[in-house]
C-alpha cells in the first residue's frame, strides 16, 4: 500500500489530496477562486498567488484529516511543477519542500497535463488502458494530442498553435455576455440554440494534428457584434474593447455554433490519429473534456470507446496530481529540494524520469 499527498496549485484552484496505490481517492479538497476571477473574465495572475498563499495551508491540513492520516504516514509527496502561472506554481512547491524537510519524505515534482492523464486513472480501478491510446488533453491554456506509449511514455502528435480551447470558450464566452468560466456557460447557452446557424470556421482544417483556435474566435466576435459608435471604422480591427453585441442576437444559436465549431475540429484530428496509430482506445481529459457535445461526438464518431473522468476530476485537483505521482514513485523518481517551477514544461517522452 502506497500513499502519495498530491498538492495543486497550477492556476486559480488550491488543491489537496491522500490516494491509495494510485488509484482510490482518500479524500480531496479543492478551493476554488472562481467567484475572485469572476468580476475580471478570466484569472488574474496576481490575485492568484495571494488566494494560493491563504488557502494552502487550511487545504493541506483539511485533505490529512480526511483521510484519517498525517503527514508521516504518507510515503511521499507529490506536488504541481508546471505547467502554470509561475507564482501560483510557487506558493506549492514552497509549501510541499517544507513539508518534505520537515517529514523526511521523498518529493516529486509531477507535470500538471500528466495530473489529467492520471485521472482517468482515478475512475475505473479495475481497468487499465491497453497502450498505445491516444490522449486528447484539453485543459485551460492547453490544447495537446499525444500517443502514450506506456505509463510515462508521451509522444506529441500535435497541440494548439495559438489559443487553447479551454481560452477560446472564456473569450467567447466573455463576448457573449456570459458568465466565467466560458465552457460550462456557453454548453447551457448551446442547449437552446441552432449550430447551424452561424458557420464558423474549422482553423487548421490540414493533415496536420495541430489546432488554432483564434480565428474561431475572431470569427465569432465579427459576427455576434458591431462597433460601439459611429466613430469607429468600419475597416477598423475588431476587438471586445470597441464593439457591442448586435441587437437581437440570440446568443444560444452563437454559442452553439461555436461549440459545434470547437468540438468538430478536436474530434475530426483525434479520430483521424486513433485510426492512423491503430490504438484500442481514446483518453479524453482536461477541463474541457466535461463538455457534453465534446464527450458525445467523440464517441459516435471515433468508433473506439472513449474514456473521460467524472466531472469532479475534469477541472483541476490533487487527486489526480497525487495519482501521476504514484506511477512516478514506484518508477523511482525521487527529486532534489532545489528544483524549481517549469511554467511552459511541455509533456514529451522526456518528462518521464524514472
Amino acid at each position: 500500500m502506497t500513499l502519495i499527498l498530491g498538492i495543486e496549485s497550477s492556476c486559480d484552484e488550491t488543491a489537496a489530496s491522500v490516494v491509495l496505490d494510485g488509484r482510490r481517492i482518500l479524500s480531496s479538497v479543492v478551493a476554488s477562486q472562481v467567484d475572485l476571477h469572476a468580476q475580471y473574465g478570466g484569472v488574474f495572475p496576481e490575485m492568484a498567488s495571494r488566494a494560493h498563499i491563504e488557502a494552502i495551508a487550511p487545504v493541506v491540513e483539511q485533505a490529512l484529516r480526511d483521510a484519517g492520516a498525517s503527514v508521516n504516514d504518507m510515503d511521499a509527496i507529490a506536488v504541481t511543477r508546471g505547467p502554470g502561472l509561475a507564482g501560483s506554481l510557487l506558493v506549492g512547491i514552497n509549501y510541499a519542500k517544507g513539508l518534505a524537510l520537515m517529514s523526511g519524505k521523498p518529493l516529486l515534482g509531477v507535470n500538471h497535463l500528466e495530473g489529467h492523464v492520471y485521472a482517468l486513472w482515478l475512475t475505473q480501478p479495475l481497468q487499465d488502458a491497453e497502450f498505445p491510446v491516444v490522449v486528447l488533453i484539453v485543459s485551460g491554456g492547453h490544447t495537446e494530442l499525444l500517443l502514450m506509449h506506456g505509463h510515462g511514455q508521451y509522444e506529441r502528435l500535435g497541440g494548439t498553435l495559438d489559443d487553447a480551447a479551454g481560452e477560446a470558450f472564456d473569450k467567447v464566452g466573455r463576448v457573449l455576455g456570459l458568465p466565467f468560466p466560458g465552457g460550462p456557460n456557453i454548453q447551457k447557452a448551446a442547449e437552446r440554440g441552432n449550430p447551424e446557424a452561424f458557420q464558423f470556421p474549422r482553423g487548421k482544417r490540414d493533415s496536420s494534428y495541430d489546432f488554432s483556435f483564434s480565428g474561431l474566435k475572431t470569427a465569432v466576435l465579427r459576427a455576434v457584434t458591431v462597433p460601439a459608435n459611429k466613430s469607429n471604422k468600419a475597416d477598423a480591427p475588431v476587438s471586445e474593447k470597441n464593439s457591442v453585441l448586435r441587437s437581437g442576437l440570440n446568443v444560444g444559436d452563437a454559442s452553439a455554433s461555436f461549440q459545434d465549431a470547437l468540438v468538430d475540429i478536436l474530434v475530426e484530428k483525434t479520430a483521424r490519429a486513433a485510426a492512423e496509430y491503430g490504438v484500442s482506445e481514446i483518453l479524453l481529459t482536461g477541463g474541457v473534456s466535461a463538455n457534453a457535445r465534446l464527450r458525445d461526438e467523440m464517441k459516435r464518431r471515433a468508433g473506439l470507446p472513449v474514456r473521460y473522468p467524472p466531472i469532479n476530476l475534469c477541472t483541476d485537483n490533487a487527486a489526480m496530481i497525487a495519482a501521476a505521482g504514484y506511477h512516478r514513485f514506484t518508477a523511482g523518481q525521487r527529486d532534489d529540494l532545489n528544483f524549481d517551477v517549469l511554467p511552459n514544461w511541455p509533456l514529451t517522452r522526456g518528462t518521464y524520469t524514472g
